[in-house]
């Protein structure tokens, strides 16, 4: 592994819990604007960082695996001057939270789940492995995999505005590697058993990441685990209900604690 760095980042509140914010495979760190936009930032400072090779980070190169995302985000920690510390993660950056857990158990206080990528990697079939792949380079595939996994549901205008914020966001050679990690490797075993408060969040219109799979997964390796639900969101709940799910994050944050 190439070493860790302090990548760019923004930083909201000023409060005693720090939380680290992973951004997922279609976007980067402003994919939690709108929950930073009114986080509680008496009782919390997020931190959402960007991943190599996305947002402001495309320049710096890495082997761009999950692995690599936990490590940089522990030396933000570190530059932070946070010893302990909880963790969220969208979608990609939900594995990332996995691996930050199994690369530091004792400095993770909590950890967020927003239909998150088990440890143990997404299960493709070859059908799956081709789309996901086509979408390195395939405008089209980026936009038939967000309107799959937002339940065929939401309006054509925001599909291709996320598209377009994929495609700007990322470059090819970090959205490739990145795809195979976290779709291939499973890693489960090394977290499975950690008594971490984990939340796992889940959008009813989330045929891929549903609370199914959750059940299976998080709640079956976490025993200090819970799931919830939000039943008007698909896999983009940040978009999709953004206040609801601010709400659940930050009570269940809440719940574990505020001292430094």
């Amino acid at each position: 592994m190439v070493e860790p760095v302090v990548l760019p980042h923004t930083l909201h509140g000023t409060g005693p819990h720090g939380v680290l914010a992973l951004h997922g495979w279609f976007g980067d760190r402003t994919s939690y604007a709108p929950l930073l936009a009114h986080a509680d930032g008496g009782r919390f400072t997020f931190a959402a960082q960007d991943q190599r090779g996305y947002g402001d980070a495309q320049g710096v190169e890495g082997e761009y695996t999950t692995a690599e995302v936990a490590a940089d985000a522990l030396a933000l920690a570190d530059h932070l001057g946070w010893e302990t510390f909880s963790v969220v993660g969208h979608s990609m950056g939900g594995k990332a939270a996995q691996n930050l857990l199994a690369l530091a158990p004792e400095r993770v206080r909590a950890m967020v789940g927003i239909s998150p990528v088990p440890a143990s990697g997404a299960g493709f079939d070859p059908d799956a492995w081709d789309l996901f792949r086509a979408a390195v380079h395939d405008p089209a595939a980026r936009r038939a995999i967000i309107n799959l996994t937002t339940g065929d549901r939401l309006s054509a205008v925001w599909l291709e505005s996320m598209v377009a914020k994929s495609l700007a966001c990322s470059t090819a050679p970090a959205f490739a590697a990145y795809l195979e990690d976290w779709a291939g490797l499973d890693f489960h075993r090394t977290v499975t058993g950690s008594p971490v408060p984990a939340l796992a969040v889940a959008g009813a219109h989330d045929p891929a990441l549903s609370a199914d799979v959750m059940r299976a997964t998080w709640l079956e390796w976490f025993p200090n685990a819970r799931l919830h639900v939000i039943q008007d969101a698909g896999h983009y709940a940040m978009d999709e209900t953004p206040l609801p799910l601010l709400a659940v994050v930050e009570d269940f944050l809440a719940s574990t604690g505020t001292a430094a």
